[in-house]
């Protein structure tokens, strides 16, 4: 076989792999989905209290049954234009990756839409910009019902730096 066709063969598996459930939810009018196996639970917005010196994304933290856990705004985060809270804005709380293990955030989103299975002949490769965008974030693109959806790794959403901004002690 051909580099060129191990290549496709192989990024074909890998998005194979991608295949399964998507929590999906938009931001600024766009649609994405993380991988419900990532995904706590939805809440509905609280009261944040904001952390002194963090970035502009990490709007603070939340006590979500006597633990406290960090939060970002995906909006900022993602540098699109901040937008009031309403009533469909809510806390995704997920399970991600960090430097020092697990790491239990909540990720503020516009509004949540529905838990949709995404097949592995539907997801794309995420597209190349060029070596000054960071795409790593990005698992694939989902062809689902005449749009698209991208689908994201929140594990690599955030920076090794910023998820070590993120562990709260004792948490």
């Amino acid at each position: 076989m051909t580099q060129a066709a191990q290549r496709i063969n192989q990024s074909g598996f890998a998005l194979k792999e991608r295949e399964g459930k998507y929590l999906t939810f938009t931001l600024a009018g766009e649609d994405y989905g993380l991988e419900i196996l990532k995904v706590r639970e939805i809440i509905g917005m609280m009261d944040i209290t904001g952390i002194p010196q963090t970035p502009d994304f990490v709007k603070g933290v939340i006590n979500l049954r006597g633990r406290v856990i960090p939060v970002i705004d995906l909006r900022l985060k993602f540098g699109l234009p901040p937008m009031e809270y309403g009533e469909r804005t809510c806390i995704i709380v997920v399970d991600a990756a960090g430097p020092g293990g697990a790491l239990q955030m909540g990720v503020v989103v516009d509004a949540v839409s529905e838990v949709m299975n995404v097949s592995g002949e539907d997801i794309e490769p995420p597209p190349s910009f060029g070596a000054r965008i960071r795409t790593a974030y990005i698992l694939g693109i989902a062809k689902a019902r005449g749009g698209i959806k991208i689908l994201l790794d929140i594990d690599r959403v955030l920076t090794a730096e910023e998820l070590a901004v993120m562990e709260l002690p004792g948490s």
